[in-house]
């Protein structure tokens, strides 16, 4: 009756095994053992075998354990199990295995299943691992077959201790360039890493004192690294120091650690100062970026970008790590190498930014900010160019700036200057980190009128007839308005009401477009990109503030009236724009009505096989009637060249009247403040055939006509004749 029990025990056992998934076969493979068994033990056998497997393939490692041998369930408890093979899927990176078995060996109560298994691996592609053997024994405490484990029957050789080494080829960072070819940022920073045998230092209490003083860490910290975490036989990586470091102690650390020495490049920016705002900086990966880091081959001490072009075109810039996986003996010796895979090489990238041009502004700021008695009370300003046919941007420049070098995590200023930096910058009450051309939010004042003035005409409020007395004051009821001319300008079109920044010309003009529609003049405004994000890829932007019939409660509390659309008109009340938002809106009147998106990288690529990144993007086109836009231009030109415009005076002998210049001026009042106005000017040339837009913005420094205007007379005559 027990031999009865039993068969039916084995029979049901083959049932179960053969009920596995597709890998399994209902036929026992081939035997060659010296004395055959039972057909039903070896089914059965072979059934555990390929549970065992299969659980590897699911990751169900607690399943693969209840088929160990009782024994060996008690030498190696689960934990311990489930940690050998989770540390080995995240060596290999794996994703799934896939294996096929060719026959069973063996003897009476020992048998062994002969197989192939193929490795998919994340980082390290495929690889096979031929002629693995798995041993069985007939367990009697179990009743049955079972798997007699060991670390071989994850690799062969770790039977024997060995380990899984993965040697990562990471690729150094690639460079950045100006639209020249001029270095921004490269590899070129130094620093030093120390390396030290651990069987072989001298003198191990002095070496761990000068280790700790020479890497700025706390003692304990080298000592818990040479003693708990590193190994008697391996090469530890102290860590990083700078040159200056490695002159003073280098002698001592040979002498006492038997150290070892590699010079390691770092991110340098060459001109730190000139754009650290648009490149951004590098440094350690946050808590949540590390698994998608180590996803792809790159580990928690990885440099990545953090903010910038840095940070938006890190994949490329950094590509990604290759390397060689190899099963190592405990003494160092490498047994066999597994896998090994190229790294993705890094690609450069040449940004649209002209670095002289950019030089040549943040020259003229600074002077400007030395030199001028509005200075003291003015926190900032920007520089924005653009070019008006294809949104790429030759200029992008925030003052104050800082020197992006004192952001990285080894900076080429060292460290001690970089500590002094980012204090400075973090009590600076300007705010040097804000980029002030994407991420300010300023009253537009009278730049707002060109909009204003195709609202009007493009809607049939207005049109080229329209005329208005601008006689120095306007009024509806007891609101009463005054223009900034005392006396008024007299009668004024749309043209010369643009050349001559009538206030009371554009206070009716919004009024009048409210009392048709009272969106009319907010939807021109988005229509223009007002109140929305340009869609610049690279870098942080803000939307600002337009003030709509829908949205003026939540900014006043008060409901949409006449009030807010003449206060709208000329760039006052809740509305508030970005520098850049008005480069392109005025890029807009200067080519035709096509809002375009904003690049910053034109291209990428290794050496000089390049590929275009920045493509002409139309992302609205306005549909605005060329007759109207010329109207509004030629009033934006007699601003610079009629006797009467509010800029003529600064132009005056100007070379740049030969190549034609239209601009705008702004004074933007500051509400709620008695700090001294905003000061804007906004200019395309060439006149006949634009290419370029500029806007320059002054914080609270006074009018635009007696501020931002020569500023960007200047600006605009090195770009056209260099310097002079």
């Amino acid at each position: 009756m027990p031999s009865l029990v039993l068969f039916l025990l084995i029979v049901l056992l083959a049932l179960a095994g053969c009920s596995g998934g597709a890998e399994l076969s209902a036929h026992p493979l081939p035997t060659m053992a010296a004395e055959p068994t039972r057909g039903a033990d070896l089914a059965s056998a072979e059934a555990v075998a390929r549970r065992f497997l299969d659980a590897w393939q699911n990751g169900d490692f607690e399943e693969m354990h209840r088929l160990l041998t009782f024994r060996n369930r008690e030498l190696t408890p689960l934990d311990e199990f489930r940690a050998a093979y989770q540390s080995t899927q995240d060596h290999l990176t794996l994703e799934h295995i896939e294996y096929r078995p060719s026959n069973l060996t063996g003897e009476e109560r020992w048998l062994a299943l002969q197989y192939d298994m193929t490795f998919h691996t994340r980082n390290l592609g495929q690889f096979s691992d031929a002629k693995r053997s798995l041993q069985l024994v007939m367990d009697p405490e179990a009743g049955g077959w079972r798997i007699a484990w060991s670390r071989a029957d994850i690799f062969a050789e770790m039977g024997e201790g060995a380990r899984l080494v993965f040697e990562a080829q990471v690729p150094s960072r690639a460079n950045v360039y100006d639209r020249l070819g001029v270095a921004l940022a490269d590899q070129n920073g130094r620093m030093v890493r120390v390396l030290a045998n651990n069987a072989r230092i001298p003198d191990r209490d002095v070496c761990f004192q000068i280790l700790a003083e020479s890497l700025d860490v706390p003692l304990a910290e080298i000592a818990d690294l040479f003693n708990l975490r590193s190994r008697s036989h391996w090469l530890v990586d102290a860590g990083l120091i700078e040159p200056d470091v490695y002159i003073k102690n280098s002698e001592l650390m040979k002498v006492y650690c038997g150290a070892e020495f590699r010079q390691q490049p770092t991110r340098r920016y060459v001109q730190g100062a000139l754009l650290p705002h648009v490149i951004g900086h590098v440094g350690y990966p946050d808590a949540t970026q590390i698994p998608q880091l180590e996803s792809i081959g790159f580990n928690a001490e990885t440099i990545i970008g953090k903010s910038g072009v840095e940070e938006s075109m890190n994949e490329i810039l950094a590509g990604r790590p290759g390397g060689r996986l190899s099963l190592v003996a405990p003494d160092g010796k490498r047994l066999r190498v597994l896998s090994e895979v190229p790294s993705r090489i890094p690609e450069s990238l040449w940004l649209t930014i002209d670095a002289g041009l950019q030089t040549e502004v943040a020259r003229l700021l600074k002077l400007a900010y030395a030199s001028s008695p509005w200075s003291e009370g003015s926190s900032g300003a920007s520089v924005v160019i653009m070019d008006v046919n294809n949104g790429e941007l030759l200029t992008m420049y925030s003052h104050p700036a800082y020197d992006g070098n004192i952001l990285n995590p080894f900076p080429t200023t060292g460290q001690a200057q970089a500590v002094d930096g980012l204090k400075a910058i973090v009590e600076d009450e300007r705010k040097p980190l804000l980029n002030r051309t994407t991420q300010g939010a300023y009253p537009t004042g009278s730049v707002m009128k060109g909009l204003t003035a195709i609202a009007a005409l493009e809607s049939g409020v207005y049109d080229e007839t329209t005329r208005y007395n601008c006689t120095g004051s306007w009024a509806y009821g007891p609101d009463v308005r005054y223009d900034w001319l005392r006396g008024g300008h007299g009668i004024m079109s749309v043209q010369t009401g643009v050349t001559n920044s009538c206030n009371p010309f554009f206070y009716q003009a919004g009024f009048s477009l409210n009392a048709r529609d009272p969106w009319l003049l907010p939807s021109f405004g988005r229509l223009l990109g007002l109140g929305r994000l340009t869609g610049i890829r690279s870098i942080p932007e803000v939307a600002g503030i337009l003030p709509t019939p829908e949205n003026v409660t939540t900014y006043t509390g008060l409901p949409w009236s006449y009030a807010h659309a003449v206060n709208l008109s000329i760039g006052q009340g809740e509305v508030q724009a970005s520098p850049l938002q008005m480069a392109r809106l005025y890029a807009a009147i200067a080519n035709g009505g096509y809002i375009l998106r904003p690049h910053l990288v034109r291209e990428r690529g290794i050496l000089d096989q390049r590929t275009r990144v920045a493509e002409r993007e139309v992302m609205v086109d306005a549909q605005l009637n060329p007759a109207n836009l010329a109207i509004v231009r030629r009033g934006m030109c007699d601003v610079v060249n009629s006797y009467s415009g509010t800029a003529a005076h600064q132009f005056y002998g100007s070379p740049l009247l030969d190549i034609g210049v239209c601009g705008k001026t702004g004074t933007a009042q500051v509400p709620g403040e008695d700090d001294p106005p905003h000061s804007w000017f906004i200019a395309f040339a060439p006149a006949k055939e634009p290419r370029i837009v500029i806007v320059t913005m002054v914080e609270t420094a006074g009018e635009g006509s007696a501020i931002a205007a020569p500023l960007t007379r200047d600006i605009l005559e090195y770009y056209y004749f260099g310097a002079r």
